[in-house]
């Protein structure tokens, strides 16, 4: 009887199996390697910024074409996911980023104020009754406050909700919520302490209140946490003797600036943490970023800012850079931080690494970052987007 035996091909093939396998395994260990190296190039922001803008013709150092804009005197600039909104004594105005129009509203406007989020651009007269909103490419039905109430701040979250601070007869001044659509949700009117500013929280779900008043003849400043669907507030957080300057609602915290102080606070009012300027002035901030507050200082009262600080959530001055230039303008956005000097545009991470640089900046006046880490920039008549490369 004829017997076939085993053939030995099989250790053969799997000699090559090991082989293919280790030379995939190679292969992934170099890709992950190059990755580490060329994360400038290869991150994720990187295939956002093609993604959001592969249609937008660009000239080697990065920038887009400029646009002509329509000006005005005390002009500020936002960065919109779908455009670029400006305000001025002259009204808004609504572009695409190649400088199409979308929509413009000409009056006259004494105290321009513009606030945004990533999708929603609101612009207004401060002490006036009328906000105009912009989102999506397009303008939306404008709100008119009751009664005529004078405009304190509003302030649009990522979903499209409002917050708007106002004063009323009555009391010491009022936060409504609106909807996306401009339906009121709920109005808060205070009567015993001041309200100054307000801010939404990314789920809609709570507004954060600034407040300042007095006890014992002590001036203070307070953050009350109210649910939106209850006029009573569930936490509170004390802000101590400071005038709160600015405030920003993140996903877990809310970030609030006072002339002499950064406060960073727990929206359950569980716990605060505070970065006191000490014996520095404060020069300019910005609370854009995720999870950091940008902060522009100087030893002198008079002069420009000779320091840069990111102020992490603990309340310390986590990263520090020497300024030797005078800034024009300052952004942060998502995990990136510029500013911009009469030698040009710098863009660093949030640990004041240097990210991307532009020298020439025709004559720019203001910067405004995206998350994404692209940059809008604009003089007094002509604004562009310059997108690291």
């Amino acid at each position: 009887m004829n017997e076939k035996k085993a053939v030995k091909a099989p250790k053969k093939q799997n000699f090559f199996v090991r082989l293919l396998t280790l030379l995939a395994t190679a292969a992934l260990v170099l890709g992950a390697l190059l990755l580490v190296v060329y994360r400038d190039q290869l991150n994720l922001d990187a295939l956002r910024r093609w993604m959001a803008y592969r249609d937008l013709e660009t000239s080697p150092t990065g920038e887009a074409a400029p646009f002509t804009h329509a000006g005005g005197d005390q002009m500020s600039v936002a960065y919109l996911d779908t455009g670029i909104l400006t305000a001025s004594s002259a009204g808004a105005h609504y572009y695409s980023f190649t400088g199409q129009q979308y929509a413009e509203q000409v009056l006259s406007l004494e105290h321009p104020v513009l606030t945004a989020s990533r999708k929603t651009g609101v612009v207004y007269d401060a002490g006036g009754s009328s906000l105009f909103l912009y989102r999506a490419g397009s303008e939306s039905p404008a709100l008119t406050l009751e009664g005529g109430a004078g405009l304190l701040s509003a302030r649009p979250n990522d979903t499209g909700w409002l917050a708007v601070t106002a004063q009323q007869s009555g009391y010491k001044g009022a936060v409504t919520v609106y909807d996306s659509f401009g339906e009121k949700v709920i109005q808060i009117s205070l009567s015993s302490t001041f309200v100054v500013d307000a801010a939404l929280s990314p789920d809609c779900r709570t507004v954060a209140v600034a407040t300042m008043g007095q006890e014992g003849g002590a001036f203070f400043s307070r953050l009350l946490f109210f649910p939106v669907n209850q006029e009573e507030p569930s936490a509170q957080v004390d802000l101590g003797s400071t005038v709160v300057l600015d405030l920003d609602y993140e996903q877990d915290r809310v970030w609030v600036l006072g002339e002499d102080r950064v406060v960073s606070a727990a929206p359950d009012g569980s716990e605060s943490a505070t970065y006191h300027l000490s014996r520095n002035y404060l020069k300019g901030c910005s609370l854009g970023g995720d999870g950091f507050a940008l902060v522009l200082t100087s030893r002198y009262r008079m002069g420009s800012a000779t320091q840069a600080l990111v102020i992490d959530a603990s309340g310390q001055a986590a990263y520090t850079l020497s300024l030797s230039g005078q800034v024009l303008d300052l952004s942060a956005a998502g995990n990136y931080c510029a500013l911009l000097t009469g030698g040009g545009l710098t863009i660093y991470t949030s640990d004041l690494e240097p990210y991307a640089a532009l020298e020439a900046t025709q004559g720019a006046r203001h910067v405004a970052l995206s998350p994404n880490g692209s940059a809008l920039l604009a003089n007094s008549q002509q604004a562009w987007l310059y997108i690291p490369q």
